[in-house]
């Protein structure tokens, strides 16, 4: 096991990291920028190293600064938690030229599950379910109007490297599939450098459902159930559940278990999430696979009890899994929320500022990740969530009747957050009911 690890995050999950490596008995060292100089996840590092200035591009996007103060406080792994640089191959491949380990995948794996096409192409193999499209990336317009074509429309063209839901258009017709892939392309350019698209059957009224899954360096993988992240806006997750509510238990088995099998394939070690789409007959089709940690990842540990981040170190040092599939079992029914310092009142605009209230809820099945206290100043340099509020009960009616007591009992100020729209959604007929899709949020804030 190791001595010490370097953390090269920041905010919640570089706390959550903290007290991973505190159970094991692992030294940490945290670097920072100066814009977070002072913040409370500091003081709970045996070792901090200031790596630059506020914004990302000149301190945790460093990774020669990240990489100089790993060697002189003698890490012997990198955590990357998630965001900046843990789906970055090259980074990854740079620590173990440096003899580093890297708390995650190899180069080679993250580098074959990050192309969507390469990951596609291996999904098949494994028997893990995938959307009717184009093989590999659209070289010809032709060829993608002939698949189009024999799939039907409506369809969508997707950037190979994309996330965050750029590089992705939706095309219901020839004439819209031609622009489609030219806008797609080039917005692919300019966000990842790599404008390869592929094409794929577009679900318009499907439930985002993800699986959570872990391997290690001895061929073994196992999957934690699935999560319903289907409550999102603009593509990003606002309320993640688990197991996803309404699903045939034996269908829900299936999918998981093939999840696990394309980590198996890919010779994956560490935590991954395989995300698919499902439609209204219960089929599901594979997006992608996130080869980090999430932010959700909470949910999966409250609904089975196995501590994700802890087994991600292990597995890093060389360690088997700890569980093996048939012990995994359901412990009941977990929801996540995400609280943003943003306006839902003024287009979500982020919130950073001085935080004078923050009184957090309490009881049984409640829980808190959040790097935040009162007297904190949110910089405007990063992300705007300041916290996950996560219950669990014996099912999900109990554990949405928690939510809603966790939310009146949270109190953060004077920013905007997001927990009034929380509130609002957890009193919603389609929340309570599940009968929703991944658009349902965006319908609700139009009215």
């Amino acid at each position: 096991m190791f001595s010490r690890i370097l953390i090269a995050n920041r905010g919640e999950i570089a706390l959550r990291i903290i007290r991973a490596a505190r159970a094991l008995e692992i030294e940490t060292v945290c670097v920072y920028s100066e814009a977070d100089r002072g913040a409370p996840w500091l003081q709970l590092a045996d070792k901090t190293v200031c790596i630059g200035k506020g914004p990302s591009a000149d301190s945790y996007l460093r990774i020669d600064r990240i990489i100089s103060a790993a060697e002189m406080t003698d890490a012997e792994a990198i955590h990357p938690g998630y965001g900046f640089l843990a789906e970055n191959a090259h980074f990854a491949e740079v620590c173990r030229d440096c003899h580093i380990e890297f708390i995650g995948p190899s180069p080679e794996a993250m580098a074959k599950l990050g192309d969507k096409i390469s990951c596609k192409r291996l999904a098949r193999e494994a028997g893990t379910p995938v959307f009717p499209g184009t093989d590999g990336e659209i070289e010809e317009l032709e060829e993608a109007i002939e698949m189009a074509d024999i799939i039907g429309y409506p369809v969508i063209v997707k950037a190979s490297a994309g996330g965050g839901g750029k590089g992705m258009r939706v095309a219901h017709n020839v004439a819209s599939l031609r622009t489609a892939v030219t806008a797609a392309q080039q917005e692919a350019v300019a966000s990842f450098g790599n404008g390869a698209v592929y094409l794929e059957k577009f679900l318009e009224n499907a439930r985002h459902v993800e699986v959570q899954v872990l391997g290690d360096k001895h061929g073994n993988a196992v999957h934690l159930y699935n999560r319903d992240c289907t409550s999102q806006r603009r593509h990003q997750k606002l309320i993640e559940e688990g197991p996803a509510p309404g699903i045939d238990p034996s269908i829900r088995d299936t999918v998981c278990e093939s999840a696990a099998a394309l980590i198996r394939k890919a010779e994956y070690s560490g935590a991954a999430t395989v995300e698919f789409l499902m439609n209204d007959k219960q089929e599901f089709f594979m997006l992608e696979v996130n080869t980090r940690v999430q932010v959700e990842h909470p949910v999966s540990e409250m609904i089975t009890g196995v501590d994700i981040v802890k087994e991600s170190i292990r597995v890093a040092a060389g360690e088997e899994l700890s569980w093996k599939q048939q012990d995994i079992r359901l412990l009941g029914h977990a929801i996540e929320c995400r609280i943003n310092a943003e306006d839902p009142d003024n287009n979500f605009m982020p919130q950073p500022g001085l935080i004078e209230t923050w009184q957090l809820p309490g009881g049984p099945g409640v829980r808190v990740e959040s790097h935040v206290r009162a007297g904190y100043r949110i910089p405007p340099n990063y992300d705007s969530m300041i916290g996950k509020l996560i219950v669990v009960g014996r099912d999900r009616e109990e554990a949405i009747v928690r939510m809603r007591c966790a939310l009146s009992e949270m109190k953060v100020g004077p920013i905007a957050t997001t927990i009034p729209l929380h509130q609002r959604l957890m009193n919603h007929h389609a929340f309570v009911s599940a009968a929703f899709d991944i658009h349902w949020v965006e319908r609700l804030l139009e009215n």
